[in-house]
């Protein structure tokens, strides 16, 4: 298995390790100007309503504004290029952890290098990917859809939000890993993946559970499995795609990362008092409405996270 650090909130201690330096609230550095925080989509859109809600709540325990700005483009990696090339002293940083840090790179050339080019700060959330096909599918399991494909190489087809993406990623494991060989059609984002699968123009896709929530509670679409490391508290009967005997763990991370280079006192005061808001009452109620599920990792082992994801993608795309 790829080795990937799992610390959940109510199961870590407040002293938290970032980046190999232990930090406190006492650090001798202090912002002294507004810190801006990138996100590489639009407004609305979920990287968005995560770094906002985050945000507010964070902005009682510190003496400047964090200010969210919209930098969108290329599926997030004009945000994250952006950041690498800023000065490494805390006062920007980026939402990390999604398809610009896990997969893309492997995918084309990028201006950075997700595992050498970034400081972690810390994660705050993550989004499940559920392998997930029509209702009216014959498939019950990922075992059924194995079978079916190997008995007709090239006859099926699987979608995703995009050429490059996470979900065309996990996709692309699973294939790697069971030794499939299937037809792949890229959409311009989630949502229209899921309404090409409710139209019978694919077979299979990867979906979050938040963005496919209201079909499948209908019983219009069937998820097969979740490429998670353990099965989710809201899906308990939903079983994992290691569970079906296939090594795949990709998930949509996020949090926070900066520069590379940023000093060990600007990453532990940044870390600590963004690790306040995650831990107080105010951000559980926005998260709990915005359905985030939340999910802690110091800087260190979230950096250390994305670059397993990444490195497993990089084996399959090969």
């Amino acid at each position: 298995m790829t080795g990937i650090r799992t610390m959940v909130v109510a199961g870590v201690a407040a002293a938290a390790v970032v980046t190999g330096f232990a930090g406190t609230a006492s650090a001798a550095w202090e912002p002294k100007q507004p810190i801006q925080i990138l996100v590489g989509f639009s407004p609305g859109g979920g990287t968005d309503i995560i770094a906002r809600n985050i945000a507010s709540a964070a902005q009682p325990f510190f003496p400047v504004p964090l200010v969210v700005v919209n930098k969108p483009g290329a599926a997030g990696s004009i945000a994250a290029e952006t950041v690498k090339n800023s000065k490494p002293d805390g006062y920007t940083l980026f939402v990390a952890g999604g398809s610009e840090s896990v997969s893309m790179g492997n995918h084309q050339k990028l201006g950075y290098d997700i595992r050498k080019d970034f400081t972690g700060v810390m994660q705050i959330t993550r989004q499940r990917v559920a392998i997930t096909v029509n209702d009216s599918s014959p498939w019950k399991t990922v075992g059924d859809m194995v079978e079916a494909v190997k008995a007709a190489p090239g006859k099926y087809t699987f979608g995703s939000s995009g050429a490059g993406s996470t979900y065309h990623s996990i996709m692309l494991v699973l294939a790697h890993e069971a030794g499939l060989d299937m037809k792949h059609t890229p959409y311009q984002g989630g949502a229209p993946s899921l309404a090409a699968l409710l139209g019978g123009h694919i077979d299979v896709t990867p979906l979050a559970p938040e963005e496919s929530a209201s079909v499948y509670e209908a019983g219009r679409i069937r998820y097969l499995a979740l490429a998670s490391d353990g099965r989710s508290p809201a899906l308990p009967d939903v079983p994992t795609v290691q569970e079906e005997g296939y090594d795949v763990f990709v998930e949509n991370l996020k949090g926070f990362a900066g520069p590379a280079g940023m000093p060990d006192e600007v990453v532990a005061y940044l870390h600590d008092n963004f690790k306040k808001a995650l831990e107080s009452e105010a951000f559980k109620k926005l998260a709990d409405k915005a359905n985030l599920e939340l999910q802690y990792r110091n800087g260190e082992d979230f950096m250390g996270a994305i670059t397993d994801m990444y490195n497993q993608i990089g084996t399959a795309v090969k």
